[in-house]
């Protein structure tokens, strides 16, 4: 009787059975399809909802402001905020693929909003010819768009990471197309953007370099719509003579044709999956046709929305969100009604085993050989339900035939069950993220926790991310600086205390960039409070210095004994502080103040120096004195000035050397003044009174 009850939902399409299990019922009130433009993000992402301003609709209990309301795929609100960006009509929204809702408006304004429905500065244009002309029409893909304006043009972002806009090649058409398709770059031979234009009696393919006009079977009259296929493989093709063609993307044959009893284009071409395709016209039924056979067809008495997906189409009403696709091949042999395939037998041995019935050791028998297929399909099946009940059964069912399975593989089930956890937590209705077991496979467990962070979801990524037995570090981090940025009445110190009780769950962790985003929030305290917790030098020496806490991270950097983070806090210091407080700091710190002197004598004076005495002009010696003058100003230490002073000290016996120094001479005096220069400096200290002793009576006695 199960095996009735579950085969009962499908519909045959010609060989293949289809299904469309309820995802959810929406929660959200008074949203009416028809009067907003809506955006969905594939893979179940969220849905964005704004009033069409392009349509007179009657306003209820609501205000006259537009607002754009992000929700997710079981109409859960998840933010909303007041439409006022300027630059005319919304011509197009779509959802880019780490979740970032791209607005198009008519002067050729990209408008970008994160999930929390903030606004993600920098704007940008797609030129002057757009604004000028007006963007008519926006064909969106993965992570680009195409624009068409009024004059005909085309403009494309390849991919709105990087936000270059380019101008495609001119038509060269009187007329706007009748519709566009875009063939995405990783399909195109030559890697770039390809878009199919239907003008006239024909297609063009148009991209960067120039125009091509498409000659085959499948192009006889005017194209209503087109759309390409998931794989960019196919295209589906619907005429003005009412008929759905479907061709391979080089139109060398026709792989489907079926007339439609209307002319009119619908109003959405759909694949769902790479069987079938979907046309919705308002007012009429869901329309699905196959290679073969007669069509099937889906009534609604409310407006649809197609949302294609790599396994399916999602289908959003203003009640509900429904999942509709091909019946995988391990759940039809299961329970297509009057199956007698080895899982369809297993699963009856079970059932035959939870009433006691003999009948269960009979089924076994017959299907020993066949047993480890039959486990396999009904692993297979559970990862294909939506309903957690049924998965239970068949991962029973599977275990139950694996006891008799001797060269079957063990952790198959367990693996399994591993996905389907993950699934059920994602999928429940405050989470809203309705994944099928193929999208979670293409989408990688590491994408689904980035998405779940971004919508605030740690809790659960963090058990996600822990369960997999992935990093948990990149969860805890964005919980961390997201806590900051969202308490700014809680004093640091309690807000440390929270932080470091989640913070040292993970070893290894980052302080210094939870205390970086803390100081980029203006909340300097938190993060010199946190940097002590920072066990990586490297990484703490330098936040250090960029919150302004020059005296601890020339600590920090002497207690590492790394010279290279000693060097680094000096040079910063000597830029940021004078001289004297410069030299006050380092004065009782042996290691830096010996890199550093040892660094000034090797790279600063002795150059200098030496530079002086290669000059050719005697009188060049009357610079030394000036020179040692900047040379203390530079380095006001104390064993540096002392070696200033023995040169200066040498300085005057070189003069000594030279005749011209003699009593009455133009050298005699500046001689005697380096003396005393010397002297003075010598004076400065008690550990060199002989010095300056000894260079006072040279004085005298010159």
């Amino acid at each position: 009787m199960a095996n009735v009850s579950v085969a009962a939902e499908w519909q045959l399409l010609y060989n293949r059975y289809y299904r469309k299990p309820e995802l959810y019922p929406l929660r959200w009130k008074n949203i009416d399809l028809s009067r907003n433009k809506v955006a969905c993000a594939p893979f179940g992402g969220p849905i964005a909802v704004i009033r069409d301003d392009s349509k007179i609709v009657q306003l209820y209990s609501e205000s006259a402001l537009r607002k754009l309301r992000i929700f997710t795929s079981s109409g859960v609100l998840i933010s909303d905020t007041v439409w006022k960006n300027p630059g005319g009509r919304l011509i197009g929204m779509s959802w880019t693929e780490d979740q970032t809702l791209i607005c198009i408006v008519q002067d050729g304004t990209v408008y970008r909003y994160n999930i929390h429905a903030e606004l993600i500065e920098p704007n940008v244009t797609l030129g002057k010819e757009c604004f000028e002309q007006n963007v008519v029409e926006c064909i969106f893909w993965g992570n680009g768009v195409v624009c068409l304006t009024e004059g005909g043009l085309l403009f494309c972002i390849p991919d709105f990471k990087v936000m270059r806009p380019c101008q495609l090649a001119e038509t060269g058409a009187e007329d706007l197309p009748n519709c566009m398709a875009v063939i995405e770059p990783k399909y195109t031979v030559s890697g770039n953007v390809e878009v199919l234009v239907g003008v006239g009696d024909g297609i063009l393919i148009v991209d960067e370099d120039g125009v091509q006009r498409v000659d085959g079977e499948a192009v006889q009259g005017p194209v209503q719509k087109m759309v390409v296929s998931w794989d960019g493989k196919y295209l589906a093709i619907f005429t003005h003579d009412g008929r759905i063609l479907v061709t391979d993307i080089n139109f060398k044959g026709v792989l489907l044709e079926y007339n439609c009893e209307s002319a009119l284009p619908p109003e959405q071409l759909a694949w769902c999956g790479l069987d079938s395709v979907l046309l919705y016209w308002d007012d009429t039924p869901l329309l699905m046709v196959g290679p073969r056979g007669d069509p099937v067809h889906y009534f609604y008495d409310e407006p649809l929305l197609l949302i294609p997906e790599c396994d399916g189409v999602r289908i959003l009403s203003n009640t509900s969100l429904e999942f509709l696709q091909r019946v995988p091949d391990s759940t039809v042999s299961i329970f297509k009604i009057g199956s007698t395939s080895p899982a369809a037998l297993l699963y009856d041995a079970l059932d035959h085993f939870d009433r006691r019935s003999a009948k269960a050791d009979e089924n076994l028998r017959l299907i020993q050989s066949s047993l480890p297929e039959a486990v396999e399909a009904c692993i297979d099946a559970a990862g294909h339900e939506f309903d957690v009940s049924r998965q239970r059964t068949l991962l029973r069912a599977a275990s139950y035939g694996q006891a008799f399975c001797s060269n079957f593989q063990r952790d198959r089930i367990q693996e399994m069950c591993k996905t389907l956890r993950v699934l059920n937590a994602v999928r429940d209705p405050e989470i809203g993220i309705p994944l099928s077991i193929n999208q979670y496979k293409l989408l990688t467990p590491s994408v689904l926790i980035a998405r779940l962070i971004n919508a605030h979801r740690h809790l659960l990524a963090l058990r996600i991310s822990e369960y997999v037995g992935m990093n948990q570090e990149v969860v805890i981090m964005h919980w961390a600086c997201s806590k900051i940025t969202a308490s700014l009445a809680i004093p640091d110190a309690t807000l440390l205390e929270i932080l470091l009780d989640k913070l040292k769950l993970c070893r290894g962790i980052s302080y210094a960039a939870v205390a970086a985003h803390a100081d980029k929030n203006g909340r300097r305290k938190l993060a010199a409070m946190l940097v002590e917790h920072e066990p990586r030098s490297s990484k703490q020496v330098p936040l250090l210095l960029s919150i302004g806490e020059e005296d601890t991270a020339l600590m920090k950097a002497t207690e590492s004994g790394d010279s290279d983070l000693v060097y680094l806090v000096l040079f910063h210091i000597w830029q940021k502080r004078p001289p004297l407080e410069f030299f006050g700091m380092i004065q009782a710190r042996p290691l830096p103040r010996d890199l550093f002197i040892s660094y000034a004598r090797r790279d600063m004076l002795s150059e200098r120096l030496k530079r002086s005495y290669k000059g050719q002009d005697m009188v060049h010696h009357l610079d030394v004195f000036a020179l040692v003058l900047v040379a203390i100003e530079l380095l006001v230490v104390i064993h540096l000035i002392m070696e200033v002073a023995f040169l200066l000290w040498k300085e005057s016996w070189e003069l000594g050397k030279n005749p011209m120094a003699s009593k009455g001479s133009p050298l005699h005096g500046p001689r005697i003044k380096l003396i005393d220069k010397a002297q003075h400096l010598f004076a400065e200290t008690k550990e060199h009174t002989f010095e300056s002793k000894a260079a006072e009576e040279h004085a005298k006695l010159l």
